[in-house]
Order: C-alpha cells, then sequence, then structure tokens
C-alpha cells in the first residue's frame, strides 16, 4: 500500500548544495518547503571532492548566513593564470584589478554541504526526509506528484510545485522533458596535489592537445588537479605510481610551481554535455545538474546550478500561492535562466573545442588570442563578470 499525502508548499528533491540553497532561500522568506534526501543525514560531510565557487556563489552564501561557517576552510582564487602548452601566449585574470576580493574560492563539497546541513538543523521548521530515495515524478496539469522510498514504504507527495534537484540521480524518462547529450569522448581525472612552490592564490588552466587541464589553490600548499584526455590516456595515468604520476604531471603541465612532490587518491569519470529542453513541466522545476552538465573547464556548471537555485526562489516567493507551479510562473522562470544557462553551455563548449586539438595553424592564433586578451582590460572585466555572476554579470 502506498501511502499519500498532500503537500502546501514546494517539494524539493535532492538535499545536495543546491537543493538545500532553495530550500533555505525558501525558509527564509517564510514558506513552506519539504525536502527529500536519498542519502543519509550527514554522509556528505566527509566528501572530500573539490567545488569550485564563484565570486557570485559566495554572495548567494553570505545573503544565506552561511559564508562565515565555511569562509575559514575555503582557499581564495586571487589570480587565475591561462596559458596554451606549446605557445608563449598567456593571460592573467586578477581578482586585484576588478576591485574584487578574490576571483573564486575552492571549497571541499564535505564543507560546504556540513554547512548547509547545519543551518537547515538550527533554522528549519518544515520536513526533511532523509533516505528518502524518489522513483518516479508525474507532472500532470492540476500538481506533481513523486513515489519515494521511505523507512521500507513507498509513499507519495503532491504538490503544486516539485522542484528536481538531485544531479547525482537525475530521474529519467520524466513526461514532456528531453535530454540532449553528447559524450565528449574524454575523461577527467581528478586528485590531490601539493608541488614545490607555493600557488599565491594562483589557478591555473592551461590548454593541451590532450586536453585542458587545471590546477586550483586548495588549502595552504596544496592545489586540486583536473586532468583531462581520452579515455586510454586517463586509464594510463590512473595505472601509473604515484612517482611516475607526478613526473608525467610535470613534464605535461610545465615548470611554473615546480615539480609535484605528492599525490592524493585519484578518481576518474567521462566528460559530457548533457541538457534538458524545456527544464519545466507542467508543477515541475529541474535545477542544478540535474538540468545541466557542462565539462568543469572554468568552473562553470556548480555556480550555475546555485544561481538556478537562488533565482527559483525569488521567483516562488514573488508568485502568490494560488499560481505556484501554473504555466505562467513556470515560464517566467526559463526565461530568467535561459540565457545564464545557454551561455555557460557554449562557453565551456568553446573553450573545449578550440583549445583541444593539434589543428595546423591554430596554435599561433590561439596563443596570440590569450596575449590579446592579457592587455585588453574591458574583455577581462567582462569575462570576469560572466564567470562570476552568469547572464546578469
Amino acid at each position: 500500500m502506498t501511502n499519500s499525502v498532500q503537500e502546501s508548499g514546494t517539494v524539493v528533491i535532492g538535499g545536495g548544495p543546491v537543493g538545500t540553497t532553495l530550500t533555505l532561500a525558501l525558509m527564509a522568506a517564510g514558506l513552506p518547503v519539504t525536502l527529500l534526501e536519498a542519502r543519509a543525514k550527514g554522509a556528505a560531510h566527509s566528501d572530500q571532492r573539490a567545488l569550485a565557487l564563484s565570486y557570485g556563489t559566495r554572495l548567494i552564501l553570505e545573503r544565506l548566513g552561511i559564508w562565515s561557517e565555511v569562509e575559514a576552510k575555503a582557499t581564495a582564487i586571487k589570480t587565475i593564470h591561462i596559458s596554451q602548452r606549446g605557445s608563449i601566449g598567456r593571460s592573467r585574470l586578477r581578482a586585484s584589478e576588478q576591485g574584487l576580493p578574490a576571483l573564486g574560492y575552492v571549497l571541499a563539497y564535505g564543507d560546504l554541504s556540513q554547512a548547509l546541513d547545519h543551518a537547515l538543523a538550527q533554522h528549519y521548521t518544515g520536513n526533511i526526509l532523509y533516505e528518502a530515495e524518489a522513483t518516479k515524478i508525474i507532472p500532470e496539469a492540476s500538481m506533481a506528484s513523486v513515489l519515494f522510498k521511505h523507512d521500507g514504504v513507498e509513499k507519495t507527495l503532491t504538490s503544486s510545485l516539485m522542484v528536481l534537484a538531485d544531479g547525482g540521480r537525475s530521474l529519467a524518462d520524466i513526461p514532456l522533458l528531453k535530454r540532449k547529450a553528447r559524450e565528449y569522448g574524454h575523461d577527467a581525472l581528478v586528485t590531490k596535489v601539493s608541488s614545490e612552490l607555493p600557488h599565491y592564490n594562483t589557478a591555473y588552466e592551461r590548454f593541451t592537445a590532450m586536453g585542458p587541464v587545471a590546477l586550483l589553490p586548495n588549502g595552504a600548499t596544496e592545489f586540486s588537479l583536473v586532468w583531462t584526455g581520452k579515455a586510454q590516456e586517463v586509464n594510463e595515468l590512473l595505472a601509473l605510481s604515484d612517482e611516475h604520476f607526478l613526473s608525467s604531471l610535470h613534464a605535461h603541465f610545465g615548470d611554473r610551481v615546480g615539480q609535484f612532490l605528492k599525490v592524493g587518491k585519484r578518481l576518474t569519470f567521462p566528460l559530457k554535455l548533457s541538457y534538458l529542453d524545456p527544464v519545466t513541466a507542467p508543477h515541475l522545476v529541474v535545477i542544478g545538474n540535474a538540468a545541466q552538465t557542462m565539462h568543469p573547464v572554468a568552473g562553470q556548471g556548480f555556480n550555475v546550478g546555485i544561481r538556478d537555485a537562488w533565482e527559483l526562489a525569488q521567483q516562488i516567493v514573488a508568485t502568490p500561492a494560488a499560481e505556484l507551479g501554473e504555466a505562467a510562473m513556470l515560464k517566467a522562470y526559463q526565461a530568467g535562466r535561459k540565457s545564464d544557462t545557454k551561455r555557460g553551455l557554449l562557453f565551456t563548449d568553446f573553450l573545449v573545442n578550440a583549445f583541444s586539438n593539434d589543428i595546423m595553424g591554430l596554435n599561433a592564433v590561439r596563443g596570440l588570442s590569450l596575449g590579446l586578451l592579457d592587455v585588453a582590460t574591458p574583455a577581462k572585466k567582462f569575462l570576469i563578470n560572466k564567470m562570476s555572476f552568469g547572464s546578469r554579470g
């Protein structure tokens, strides 16, 4: 037998950073909300995966009262050094030139999750269900339903607005939503490394024929590494001893931070471009990685998802309860987010396709472009604003 309950407010499916950000924003406005999270309470707190937060994401966390809890654990990115292997062209983006304290921050997923969960525990008065695994979402003309398992029981919630924010367990085959996807044919290897020279809060984005490689300052003396390439190439790197891996990284990246001294656990995952079009169905909105998955180059995906959550919250607050989830509200949300999402998808896709190949003649053009960007102050300001604040930057 299935237990069925109708909720008076928004139902958020997914208690990761994106779903929790939306939940806290609605809570702050005094609106009813129910949160379903598939994992056990606190399960994500030990996750040491690195998140690249834009300055705009910091501002959202400040508005939610979260930033003060994580600031000491975050590593500021004050300079971004962009270069191309085999070319003298390079560009530097500096926070000081834009009047910002930082261009972004690197923070462990677990540290952010813990701060968000702490805020829920301290201030939240609504309904949070942990270990509640959604199995099906049904958008209908009058309301949307979610079927889920909790405490060994099949349950159903219905609501005038359902929000899917569970990027890790995105449900396929939701009626009226179509997913478009393209495999890059590349994998990413992620790990943490320490270097001979200090990072001075500089992030490095280096384009090579194999694929982009990024080093993000993470901690006092370490970097988070994202090294991309064809699946076979990445698997070969995964199989190397630590000593040979560090030597290969130095040969591939160059000498800007000296020798690499230590490496942590290495993980790999396939890279793809994936997005829903549209991201809404009757009484349903999909946000974050559940709505769009981007190549990690330029670190846009997570920040686009946080902006999804924040702007959806503002849309919900501005909508009368009787109109929640109706066509006009969904149309307004999608119109407001379309430009930001599209820019993020196109920007990351362009960088990968334009810089990760050895087509004759392009190497010199790309090097020249990076050199020109370094002296073009208005262009750098425009780029930083878009990376920090999306389409509203």
